[in-house]
């Protein structure tokens, strides 16, 4: 079954650097990753400084990534998160708006996402107002897919707790008043959701009119509840019988991007294989090949310290495993000790900045 497989960094916290951004790239895209999406919520000037032009310096670091993909043949894109600007939308938002897709259009953004999630929601004709402002982009943007993340992009209920409920037939009314060629993403039954079904996502898509884009939560380790534990075990619940009922499968990176890379090759793994797929052996072979033998046998056997107790329980473990992993050499060993030392640790306030 193939795929569309990418990343689309997207979390909350300790952003990686450009050079772990081509690296990550450069590894991926022979194993079947197609697609980068730049959208961390550490860059304001994509969030709620959307108005201000890109520092010259980040600029020329966003050019010198869509150059990788490029070389790469990967497609490169980014998130903008024009903050709550369905609420006016007025002559100056337009201004703004159409100075940043210039810009980005300058970068070669090939697909460019509208992001209006992590926003209050609970306002009439949502859906409409909403659309309206993606056929605006569209029609003044270079990139040759546009794609939008709905207010709520998930039927978890969190969403109406923390945004204002979201108003009756929202994805109805969205799917209705878009463009058919405006792809939108999905998270699923829950924000990071367990697993996904193939009837489950063909009711999105009626409700929609439309495949769902898969914007897929794991292994992403970001916020004050994920971020102490590292989430590095293989891709379950997302069978290759899904992949018929999908636009494209992006996915979220924890914020160690050295061990993303293990979840990341099993999910390649999952569709490649189908039926024939063995969570515990691609975890296994993926492991291997991203850290080496010997450590990936270290960390497996660590497994359940880190993914499963996280860093608040390991108590007289923590300095004897920071001790063994800090005695390796691999960038991957370094993420561990990194993480063993609060490095990753994030707080509601800190999401709060962003």
């Amino acid at each position: 079954m193939t795929v569309e497989l990418g990343i689309i960094e997207a979390y909350y916290g300790k952003p990686w650097s450009w050079a772990e951004r081509a690296a990550q790239v450069e590894f991926l895209a022979p194993q079947g990753y197609g697609f980068y999406l730049y959208a961390p919520k550490a860059d304001p000037f994509l969030r709620k400084r959307w108005t201000e032009d890109h520092p010259t310096g980040i600029a020329d670091d966003l050019r010198g990534l869509a150059a990788t993909c490029r070389r790469l043949g990967v497609r490169f894109g980014v998130g903008l998160s024009p903050f709550e600007i369905y609420k006016r939308f007025d002559a100056d938002d337009k201004a703004a708006l159409a100075r940043k897709l210039d810009f980005l259009d300058s970068i070669g953004v090939q697909d460019l996402a509208i992001l209006f999630d992590d926003m209050r929601g609970d306002q009439e004709n949502l859906a409409t107002v909403q659309a309206d402002i993606l056929h605006w982009v569209a029609g003044r943007t270079k990139a040759d897919r546009v794609i939008v993340c709905p207010t709520y992009y998930t039927d978890d209920p969190v969403l109406d707790r923390f945004f204002g409920c979201r108003p009756e037939g929202y994805l109805e009314a969205f799917g209705a008043a878009l463009d058919p060629a405006i792809q939108v993403f999905w998270t699923g039954e829950e924000v990071c959701s367990r697993e996904y079904s193939p009837g489950h996502l063909e009711r999105v898509t009626g409700q929609l009119r439309r495949k769902p884009f898969l914007w897929d939560n794991y292994p992403v380790n970001d916020g004050p509840v994920m971020s102490p534990y590292l989430h590095i075990r293989a891709f379950t619940g997302r069978p290759a019988t899904i992949g018929p009922h999908l636009a494209a499968h992006g996915v979220n990176p924890a914020l160690q991007p050295i061990l993303s890379r293990i979840p990341a090759l099993t999910l390649a793994e999952s569709y490649r294989l189908g039926e024939a797929y063995q969570y515990g052996a691609a975890l296994a072979r993926a492991a291997e090949t991203v850290l080496g033998p010997e450590l990936a046998r270290l960390v497996q056997g660590h497994l359940s310290l880190f993914q499963d107790m996280g860093q608040d329980r390991l108590d007289d473990a923590a300095a004897p495993l920071r001790a063994r992993y800090a005695a390796e050499g691999h960038p991957g060993a370094r993420e561990i000790v990194a993480w063993l030392d609060g490095d990753y640790r994030m707080t509601r306030a800190m999401m709060a900045e962003a």
